[in-house]
């Protein structure tokens, strides 16, 4: 391992900093992903800023919003009674990611910033675009049974080719993306705030970026708005084995139901794109509808019109499909 220098702040001013506009800095709170990619040599931050001492874990209610602190255990938040009550989607998601042993290390920050499990990005001998841009991707002529089916392959709607079909990996930005959180970031202007839509990134020209953070930027909260999604919503996770695998697909639904009327409606997929892919066209096709299986397979093979299997991954097309009807469904409360 490169040697780094490793700092201690006790501030979130003190620790952006630190940062400054170094590219070879990095934050760490609970370093399940980091520690592994320095043990490899995926990457070797000249500077490792130990951000576990900042006041960023409170969870609380205020302002018609769940404010969760950047370093909150995703354990504590999944079985924070606020989450459980108020967005039980963001619960279920964040329960079936990871292991428990997990989920008691890696904060909402952290979980935010992991990256891809793509086999050839962690292989420093076979080419990665992602972690050496220009190198090729392996994923394109090679094993590519779990990566992308939108945004990947041959194109998507005409748009650029991708340089990289890995898929994002986190179950808990699956949800937030769903629930249109915001995401709070400080960094040496200050402030600001980022839609969950815009924070991670499609790739075409730089696949090693993951997320639109600028340079020193520490994430500080997350902030979820309160919705009527609460008594029907549902996280449904297919993967090769019950525990500890990543999505093949991920669907998280909530809907609205009133009067037997679905009045509004959100959904996200993952382990389908390079971030967790919004289906924006679901809200105005389901609104005012009646819940019914015929109604969520038209929904679910409308979105998969835009899909593009490579050679391996054609299957997915299928099992997304199928995941939508039965994410809705369950949502839903049909049988």
């Amino acid at each position: 391992m490169r040697p780094f220098q490793y700092l201690r702040p006790k501030t979130v001013a003190e620790a952006v900093t630190m940062a400054g506009d170094n590219p070879e800095a990095q934050y760490i709170a609970g370093g399940t992903n980091l520690i592994d990619l320095m043990k490899r040599g995926v990457t070797s931050p000249a500077k490792l800023i130990d951000i576990n001492h900042l006041p960023l874990r409170k969870i609380e209610h205020r302002n018609d919003r769940v404010r969760i602190g950047a370093l909150a255990l995703n354990s504590d938040v999944a079985e924070h009674r606020l989450i459980q009550t108020r967005q039980p989607l963001l619960a279920q998601a964040l329960l079936a990611g990871a292991s428990g042993q997990l989920r008691n290390m890696a904060t909402v920050g952290g979980n935010l910033l992991q990256r891809t499990r793509c086999s050839y990005f962690y292989d420093l001998a076979l080419p990665c675009n992602k972690r050496k841009p220009g190198s090729g991707c392996g994923a394109e002529e090679g094993i590519n049974r779990t990566h992308a089916i939108f945004f990947a392959g041959n194109g998507f709607g005409g748009i650029e080719k991708s340089s990289c079909l890995a898929v994002h990996p986190s179950d808990m930005c699956v949800a937030l993306t769903a629930l249109e959180t915001t995401v709070v970031v400080n960094g040496p202007d200050g402030e600001r705030r980022v839609m969950m839509k815009d924070f991670h990134r499609l790739t075409t020209q730089q696949p090693e970026l993951d997320t639109n953070l600028r340079p020193g930027e520490l994430i500080t909260a997350i902030e979820v708005e309160d919705n009527a999604f609460a008594r029907h919503s549902h996280y449904l996770k297919v993967r090769d084995r019950a525990s500890y695998a990543f999505a093949l697909v991920s669907v998280a639904a909530a809907l609205q139901i009133d009067g037997g009327k679905i009045w509004d409606a959100r959904m996200a997929l993952g382990g389908v794109a390079h971030k967790p892919w919004r289906y924006w066209a679901v809200d105005l096709m389901l609104r005012g509808q009646a819940p019914s299986e015929k109604l969520f397979r038209e929904v679910a093979e409308h979105e998969m019109k835009s899909a593009k299997a490579t050679e391996q991954n054609a299957f997915k097309i299928r099992l997304t499909s199928n995941a939508i009807v039965a994410a809705l469904k369950l949502a839903a409360g049909i049988s």
